[in-house]
């Protein structure tokens, strides 16, 4: 790998691979590096391009990297990577796009995420997406991510994107059988023109099946943001949503959530806020010694922690 790639990776995974983990380097719509283990096979699909990776039941304390980099202009990918998670096992999941992209057309990554969670399985995902380059193509990423977890599974899914993504279409689905629990939390900052739009739509199917969901979000100049979620209580059942954005300059945000209950015992809860930073944030920090630029910078910092 060049040191641009090595770079992007750096950059791409908060949790670096260390030796004897199981990973798969996808670099401009190729397979540059790939490792399995015992436990944790990663196979290529022969109709579509992507992955099946396979994990073996009761598998533990193991982690799996996926990252897809582009570091030219004018890919247009599409990929699929199924993960089949088998009963018991507790693994991490780390994948994550990164685009560089220096010339004049458009780079888009599309990553199209199953995840077929077996009984009693537990899954930490974390993803993020980074865009740089200083060409006038844009860097496009629209990941999806489609969750069935079974009987007594737990999944945690943790999204960034901070900024460098010109436009981003963000879908996530699931449907949760009996004592499944499903948590995401996003993170995003868009600037300038860029656009960003979540959605999130989970059923409730299982008795004491439980969803949270988390966005935190920041969006200045002209970009504009869109948050969609949908909560379906199906049987006992517990869900949350949440939706805290800051806006500033010229931005727009846009929250709709929605829940249905379906069962006299589903619990749904759905909460939404969107505001400019306070004022009185601002002048306790500038009487610290921060000038108001620095003391922003401070605040969105500590929001998007």
């Amino acid at each position: 790998m060049d040191e641009m790639v090595k770079k992007l990776m750096r950059e791409v995974s908060d949790v670096q691979i260390q030796p004897g983990e199981a990973y798969n380097i996808r670099n401009n719509g190729k397979s540059e590096a790939r490792f399995s283990t015992e436990n944790i096979r990663i196979v290529s699909k022969e109709d579509v391009s992507g992955l099946d990776i396979y994990i073996k039941p009761f598998t533990k304390h193991e982690s799996v990297h996926i990252p897809a980099l582009i570091t030219t202009e004018g890919i247009d990918e599409v990929v699929y990577n199924d993960f089949h998670i088998g009963e018991g096992a507790d693994v991490v999941i780390v994948a994550g796009c990164g685009i560089n992209n220096c010339g004049c057309k458009d780079s888009i990554h599309a990553g199209i995420h199953r995840f077929f969670l077996g009984k009693d399985s537990k899954v930490l995902y974390l993803e993020k997406h980074i865009g740089e380059g200083d060409g006038t193509g844009e860097r496009i990423i629209n990941p999806e991510t489609h969750v069935e977890a079974g009987p007594g599974s737990y999944m945690e899914m943790n999204t960034v994107q901070l900024g460098g993504v010109d436009s981003t279409k963000r879908v996530s689905s699931a449907t949760l059988a009996e004592g499944a629990t499903l948590i995401i939390k996003e993170k995003i900052m868009t600037h300038g023109k860029q656009t960003a739009e979540t959605s999130f739509d989970v059923v409730l199917e299982g008795a004491d099946s439980s969803a949270q969901l988390v966005s935190r979000s920041v969006a200045k100049e002209q970009s504009k943001q869109l948050f969609r979620s949908s909560i379906t209580g199906n049987n006992a059942c517990y869900g949350h949503s949440e939706c805290d954005a800051i806006i500033m300059d010229e931005a727009s945000v846009a929250a709709q959530p929605e829940i249905y209950a379906n069962h006299v015992d589903a619990s749904l809860i759905h909460e939404a806020a969107i505001g400019k930073i306070a004022g009185e944030q601002l002048m306790k920090l500038m009487t610290l010694g921060l000038t108001e630029a620095e003391a922003e910078e401070q605040i969105i910092n500590g929001f998007l922690k």
